[in-house]
């Protein structure tokens, strides 16, 4: 999980005590600390990352096994070495339909809190190697909470890339109960 420090020391206000939406957007931007690495990945044209430490291993797109009544952006589940793993379509997460899943698609498993998960996405990037003072805050343009899954925004050349909270992506309440369900299923075929 990425460590996240809110500085909240800094004073970027104006003579009139009167913040600028620039001053307001750097001072309530999340500060990581040090240097980490991001694994980056893409849907469509829009890119995200996730803390490397995260990262368990990136596999090639196979097919899975459907699980009754799950969130419409769970793909279904599976058996990786003998663990039930849930993957979750990112581009569907997202609202941005489903995913037609080919063999160029990839599967990031990653592991948020002490749970592993899958997350399909088009295309691995790369990995980039971030100082906290990079990363810009999310502009809040609306109540929708939809910008609460991204920690911060980077610059990589002419790149855009969205860091992504994937313990707030894939909510604790979400993961036990499609969890849960998972392995009853594969309790049942076994």
């Amino acid at each position: 999980m990425v460590a996240v420090e809110i500085d909240t020391a800094s004073n970027a206000s104006t003579k009139t005590g009167i913040l600028t939406p620039d001053e307001m957007a750097e001072e309530n931007a999340p500060r990581l600390m040090g240097t980490q690495q991001f694994v980056t990945f893409a849907i469509g044209a829009e890119e995200y990352a996730v803390d490397i430490m995260q990262v368990r291993e990136i596999q090639a797109w196979t097919e899975v096994t459907i699980l009754p009544n799950q969130p419409h952006y769970m793909r279904g589940v599976l058996n990786l070495r003998g663990i039930i793993v849930p993957i979750f379509d990112l581009r569907c997460r997202f609202d941005q339909g489903e995913t037609e899943a080919t063999s160029i698609h990839v599967v990031v498993i990653i592991a948020v809190g002490d749970r592993i998960i899958g997350i399909l996405v088009d295309r691995v990037s790369d990995i980039l190697t971030i100082d906290g003072s990079e990363i810009r805050a999310v502009p809040d343009l609306d109540d929708s909470g939809e910008s609460d899954h991204i920690i911060g925004l980077v610059t990589a050349g002419e790149r855009m890339v969205a860091l992504l909270d994937t313990g707030s992506l894939f909510r604790h309440e979400i993961m036990e109960t499609e969890l849960d369900d998972a392995d009853d299923a594969a309790a049942l075929q076994a």
